[in-house]
């Protein structure tokens, strides 16, 4: 049998093709809730409700009055009286002071470490592992954590400051649904917050840096549903986290109800569930997004007949 020299030059072109296409890092976005998911509790109880005289349940209930009271929303509710609670309190609004509450934020075990053990993982199956924070709590708390540094974004609720450097309304509120714009953002790359141009422009799905296909979503509760269903639906893979019996009920009842795709401990250690569920994940992002491409390989074969 006779094989032309055309034949196989477009055999040997299609291989290179494949090569470089495998060798291309693909990105997959891990997105965290931060309070209950990456911290046993909400981030102004470790310092800063003590700080202004108060307990955890009389400052959570206070919101809550003010916000049934006054049919308002309960994020800019908790906003207002940390304002109030700090003034009545002398203690300093600026960006430095939030900072130093947040540096005494507790983590759940492992947390430290995750992320290099998960991003040396992905990169050793070829693939480019990112962090994202979407939190209702508070960006300057989050900032003076000793993770910061690890999150390519924090999307997450701030202040605005005056000439002083001195909080005094907010500039960002997230709440339930507000969580999902974000995810859009990540999905096109886009970074600020304020940028509602990009976010509203028409992009070709195979053009989008991060496709939901390659994001893993992590929360613990009722303000990360939407955000885990959204993604578990566009093909990503949504993960809710418990620490104790209560939540473990909560997080079993989303699984039930089809809202994730699974329930783990939140035990961030190589030992963890959650990081064999994550790797098995990520192995199978890899072996998509190869497949992908040989479809797309042969595909160009066709048309170059």
């Amino acid at each position: 049998m006779s094989v032309k020299k055309n034949d196989i030059t477009r055999c040997l072109l299609v291989v290179v093709e494949i090569i470089l296409l495998m060798e291309e890092h693909s990105k997959v976005a891990l997105i965290y809730d931060f309070d209950g998911t990456l911290s046993p509790g909400n981030m102004q109880e470790f310092g800063f409700i003590q700080a202004i005289g108060k307990d955890k349940d009389e400052f959570w209930a206070k919101n809550r009055q003010l916000s049934e009271e006054n049919d308002a929303n309960g994020i800019l509710c908790y906003m207002y009286l940390m304002l109030q609670a700090a003034l009545q309190n002398n203690i300093s609004l600026k960006r430095e002071s939030f900072r130093h509450f947040g540096s005494k934020i507790e983590l759940y075990e492992g947390v430290k470490g995750w992320f290099k053990l998960v991003g040396d993982y992905g990169r050793s199956i070829g693939l480019d592992v990112r962090h994202y924070i979407n939190s209702s709590g508070l960006k300057e708390m989050i900032e003076g954590t000793s993770i910061a540094h690890e999150f390519d974004n924090i999307y997450a609720c701030s202040y605005l400051y005056d000439d002083n450097g001195s909080a005094y309304w907010p500039a960002i509120a997230v709440d339930y649904t507000t969580k999902t714009q974000f995810l859009f953002k990540i999905n096109k790359g886009i970074e600020a917050v304020s940028d509602d141009i990009k976010i509203n422009e028409y992009v070709p799905e195979n053009e989008r840096p991060i496709p939901f296909t390659h994001m893993i979503y992590f929360g613990d509760g009722e303000t990360d549903i939407p955000c885990m269903k959204m993604v578990k639906e566009h093909g990503g893979h949504s993960i809710a986290v418990y620490s104790d019996k209560r939540k473990e009920a909560t997080a079993l009842k989303l699984i039930d109800e089809n809202r994730v795709n699974f329930v783990c401990r939140a035990d961030y250690r190589e030992s963890g569930e959650i990081y064999h569920v994550v790797r098995r994940i990520l192995d199978k992002v890899k072996a998509d997004c190869e497949f992908n491409k040989l479809l797309r390989v042969h595909h160009d074969k066709i048309a170059s007949e």
